[in-house]
């Protein structure tokens, strides 16, 4: 299913992701005959430091109008290959942060029996445990690749809070919806509480690349690392954007100097080619705190790359 002319989407004055078709929300069988449902999960009230992460679904929407169909450099067209839809907003309670994982977890849940791809699009970092959840329960533990400028395993006590937007790793870990030793941190790189905050993730045999290795080694060599770590299993794409440096990404709520650039995040998504994505989510854009749009436009950039991995994997695998 092929996107709305630019016509079309002008003359209907309405902003959907990529100007893809919009899911009928209030149909039980939304999802039926889709192969990726794009959903917006607008929460932030996770953040520790500058909220308005929340606003980031409408600001991604508006700006990936631009992008067209056919991917240059894979040499896919990925809106004819794939059926995408939008699928509107999850809907909970804005300060309801229990709320708002249930609320993920059974959206996230209905796209996957639907047999179709959720890409989530946040929102604060806490979205990516109940998305997790929700792919779990379909496929079991799962390969993760998290690219992120932290290691989001925190515990209660830095904050006295178990589900803030620095702890989804740990749950996942904890929760067993990572396969053992298939998490893959990348870009890790700044401060830490203590030595042992990487504890919980190495004592289960996952593997950190540190941004000073992954400049070292460069981006061909990381993923063709990957690549035959991960093998055929499912994967999920957890791509956080403070992962990328904030000279390219100022739009978030926790940005830390010395990140990945805007080509080398493009690189990274896209020489998993050949891995099966499952599910993905792109979170902590902040459009306030963004620079004319710099982190909206990347961060749409990333999603693209993803829905063409998932379009060269349908055209290979058939």
């Amino acid at each position: 299913m092929s996107q709305q002319s630019a016509f079309e989407y002008l003359r209907h004055g309405q902003a959907p992701f990529f100007r893809l078709p919009l899911c009928d929300v209030q149909a039980a069988d939304r999802y039926h005959g889709s192969d990726v449902v794009l959903v917006g999960v607008p929460t932030d009230a996770g953040t520790t430091y500058q909220p308005g992460a929340r606003l980031a679904p409408w600001a991604l929407r508006r700006v990936s109008a631009l992008v067209q169909s056919y991917h240059a450099t894979a040499g896919i067209d990925v809106f004819q290959t794939l059926v995408c839809r939008d699928g509107g907003n999850v809907a909970f309670p804005p300060f309801d942060r229990g709320a708002m994982r249930d609320a993920v977890q059974a959206e996230v849940a209905a796209i996957v029996r639907a047999g179709a791809v959720p890409i989530v699009v946040g929102g604060d970092h806490s979205v990516a445990l109940p998305a997790l959840r929700a792919i779990h329960a379909a496929h079991g533990p799962v390969a993760i690749v998290h690219v992120d400028a932290h290691l989001d395993t925190s515990s209660a006590d830095t904050w006295g809070d178990e589900f803030h937007h620095g702890t989804p790793m740990r749950h996942i870990i904890r929760e067993g919806l990572a396969e053992a030793g298939q998490l893959y941190h990348v870009g890790i790189r700044g401060s830490w509480s203590g030595a042992d905050d990487a504890e919980v993730t190495l004592d289960a045999g996952n593997r950190i690349f540190f941004i000073d290795e992954v400049v070292a080694r460069g981006m061909p060599h990381l993923c063709a690392e990957l690549r035959e770590r991960i093998g055929r299993r499912p994967t999920y794409l957890s791509f956080d954007v403070d992962a990328i440096d904030p000279a390219f990404a100022p739009g978030t709520g926790t940005p830390v100097p010395g990140g990945l650039d805007a080509r080398e995040a493009l690189a990274l998504v896209r020489g998993l080619a050949g891995v099966r994505l499952v599910g993905a989510d792109l979170c902590e854009v902040s459009p306030a705190l963004d620079h004319a749009d710099l982190t909206a436009h990347l961060g749409v950039a990333v999603i693209y790359e993803a829905l063409a991995l998932i379009a060269m994997h349908r055209v290979h695998d058939a």
